[in-house]
This record gives C-alpha cells, sequence and structure tokens, in this order.
C-alpha cells in the first residue's frame, strides 16, 4: 500500500514540475521574443552594395504594398558622453512620424509630438547612468573624423535630450538612439540616400516572399527571427533539454509503480495461481494488474494536472516570486502553457505509465501454477 502511495505522489509531483517549468520556459521564451521584435523589426530591406535606397523606391514599395509600413533610417556607431564615462550604442536617423507607425516603444515615449533639428530620443537606461533631465545636453561622438590643424579629430555634437523610452530590454535602453533624420544627415554629411527601411507587416513571413520579389536581387530583405536565429535555436533546443530531463522524472517515479505490481505479484502468487487453476485466462490476469498499474498512474496524472494549473494560478495572481526587471524585463514571472507542450506532456508520461505498468502485468501470467499450489 505505501509503495503504491509513494508511485502515486511520485508520479503527480513529477507531471506537476514538469506542466509548471514548460510553462515558465514559454513565458520566458515569449516574452523575450516579444521584446526582441519590438526593437527587432518584422522586416529590414537593406541595400547591396551596387544599389541605393531612395525617396523614389520608398514610393513605389508603398504603392505595391499599402498594408505595410515603411520607416526608412540612416544609421551610425557613437558614443555618448556623460559626466561619469562613455558609453558606445546606436544612433538611429528616422522621420518620427513614420517610426511611431511601426515602433510601440518609440510610439509611447514621443505620444503626440515629435523631435526636430537635433533633438534626440534616448533609452532609460542610458538617461538613468548618465542622470540627464529632459532639456539637457548630451554630447555624442561620430565615428567620422575632422581635420583640425595636424591631427584628425572625431566629429562631436551636442544634441537635447526631450524624450526617453523603456524598452523592457536594458541592452536597447543603453545602446539605442533616435533622431530626425535631416539633422543626422547634416552631421554626417549624407546624401539623400537610406541605409535600409524597417517594415512593419502582421504576418512577416508571408510577406517576405512577396518582397523580395518586387525588389528582386539588388536589395536584401531578412526578417526578425533570420538575424537572431542562433539566439532562438538555443532556445528551443534548451526547452527540449528541459522537457527530457523532467520527463525522466515521471520515469523514476513509475518504477514504483512497477516495484509495488511486483511486490504484488510475488505476494499473490498462490492467489493468481489458483485463479490460472480455476479456469481464469492470462489476458484477465494481465488485464487486471495492468488496470491497477494504470489507476495509480492515472490517478497520479489527473492529481498533477490539477496540482500544476493550481500552482501556475498562485504563481500568475500572487507576486510569491519577484525577479529584477531590469535583467528579464519584467519583474513579474510569465506563465504560458502551451496546447501542444501539455499534451505531449501528457502523452509522454501516459507512455511511461503504461509501459511500467504492462511489465509486472505480463509478470503474472507466468506464474508456474503447479510450483505455486504445490505447498498449498
Amino acid at each position: 500500500m505505501l509503495s503504491m502511495l509513494l508511485a502515486f505522489f511520485g508520479v503527480c509531483i513529477g507531471l506537476c514540475v514538469l506542466l509548471v517549468a514548460m510553462a515558465i520556459m514559454n513565458g520566458f521564451d515569449k516574452d523575450f521574443k516579444q521584446r526582441f521584435f519590438v526593437m527587432n523589426y518584422p522586416l529590414t530591406i537593406m541595400p547591396k552594395f551596387y544599389s541605393n535606397i531612395d525617396d523614389h523606391l520608398i514610393w513605389y514599395l508603398r504603392q505595391e504594398f499599402p498594408n505595410l509600413h515603411f520607416s526608412p533610417y540612416i544609421s551610425t556607431q557613437v558614443i555618448a558622453k556623460g559626466d561619469n564615462g562613455f558609453e558606445g550604442g546606436l544612433l538611429f536617423g528616422v522621420h518620427f512620424e513614420e517610426e511611431k507607425k511601426i515602433n510601440e516603444v518609440v510610439k509611447e515615449a514621443l505620444k503626440d509630438r515629435n523631435l526636430s533639428d537635433f533633438d534626440i530620443l534616448i533609452g532609460q537606461g542610458l538617461k538613468e547612468e548618465f542622470r540627464l533631465n529632459f532639456n539637457d545636453k548630451l554630447p555624442i561622438i561620430f565615428s567620422n573624423l575632422n581635420p583640425s590643424g595636424l591631427a584628425l579629430i572625431p566629429q562631436t555634437k551636442r544634441f537635447d535630450v526631450k524624450a526617453s523610452f523603456r524598452s523592457g530590454l536594458l541592452l536597447y535602453d543603453k545602446a539605442y538612439m533616435y533622431a530626425d533624420i535631416k539633422a543626422l544627415r547634416k552631421v554626417l554629411n549624407y546624401p539623400e540616400i537610406y541605409d535600409g527601411v524597417h517594415v512593419f507587416s502582421k504576418d512577416a513571413m508571408a510577406d517576405l516572399p512577396k518582397i523580395k520579389a518586387f525588389l528582386g536581387e539588388s536589395f536584401s530583405v531578412f526578417g526578425w527571427w533570420e538575424q537572431n536565429a542562433n539566439l532562438f535555436s538555443a532556445l528551443e533546443l534548451e526547452k527540449r533539454a528541459l522537457f527530457i530531463v523532467l520527463m525522466l522524472i515521471i520515469l523514476v517515479a513509475s518504477l514504483n509503480i512497477v516495484s509495488s505490481l511486483l511486490m504484488i505479484v510475488m505476494n499473490r502468487r498462490s492467489e493468481i495461481a489458483l485463479l490460472l487453476a480455476l479456469g481464469a485466462s492470462k489476458a484477465e490476469v494481465k488485464k487486471s494488474f495492468f488496470t491497477l498499474g494504470t489507476l495509480i498512474g492515472g490517478g497520479g496524472m489527473i492529481a498533477g494536472v490539477i496540482l500544476a494549473f493550481l500552482t501556475m494560478w498562485v504563481l500568475g495572481n500572487f507576486d510569491i516570486i519577484e525577479l529584477p526587471a531590469d535583467v528579464y524585463g519584467s519583474s513579474k514571472l510569465p506563465l504560458d502553457l502551451s496546447l501542444s507542450d501539455f499534451l505531449l506532456t501528457l502523452v509522454g508520461a501516459s507512455l511511461i505509465v503504461a509501459f511500467s505498468s504492462y511489465y509486472p502485468a505480463k509478470k503474472a501470467t507466468q506464474v508456474d501454477v503447479l510450483d505455486a499450489l504445490r505447498n498449498e
């Protein structure tokens, strides 16, 4: 009886841990992809070495794909100078009216206003690190050089800090900056062309080949998932490895089912032999032990599912676990159990329970009737 209870609770706790762990992994994965998606844009168009992106191409793209939003940009690597040090970053020159249509973070930061001249939008991480206030001057050091006497010195321009954004990831909050494209062109002495075009699409995977076909071989078009393919592959591999490791917990718990049923078979050899002698078929004996094993394992699975959903409800509604928001992007533990993971977990656990019940049931049919009843 004790061994069967241990088997029941082992399957229950193992399945609960597996479901909660998969929900947490999915939650972090989904939350991370959403934050990555916001600052990486669904699609990006970039010219190849023998082509240029200009206003005429943007006009043709908007005529051909009226359901998409296009935000052309220029960019340059810069160094922001504060009172306490320096911070490297990437400065984008954009049309803010177009950028707000495709970037929710920029839209939320600017709301009903636009930046002009030498105003700059910076991340909250950089603002806090340099202890800046709105309307403060932020010196930006550019990579292009200006001649001065007998030496070349980097070009420096002071921008007015007018707004700040918070993406949820400190990497972007400290590195990304946005300025008006006309002002950045003046500083860089840049021609009337663009470095690339950010594209917003609700179905980026379907629109990617259409844009590629329209632009031809002169331009490269890629999606945000292609830019970070290695990272997302690593996350998926980690999720699969976690699933396999935690499934082993259920496998270990199911060994209690095997041991408890084998103990019953050993202790009840005479009763089994008597049933077989009285005409019970081996299939009926096997079925009875198999049913007992599945009842133990199946009951543990049902209890484990209930316990898992109860645990996820508690974790989702109460701040039992608080995360550092600057590291994980949110202070709340993300939970998202997909239907496919739930069904895969149930199928895997059911197979383990079935195999654990089958072996003792088979051993019960192999009892030697004469040998078992000889001393009775």
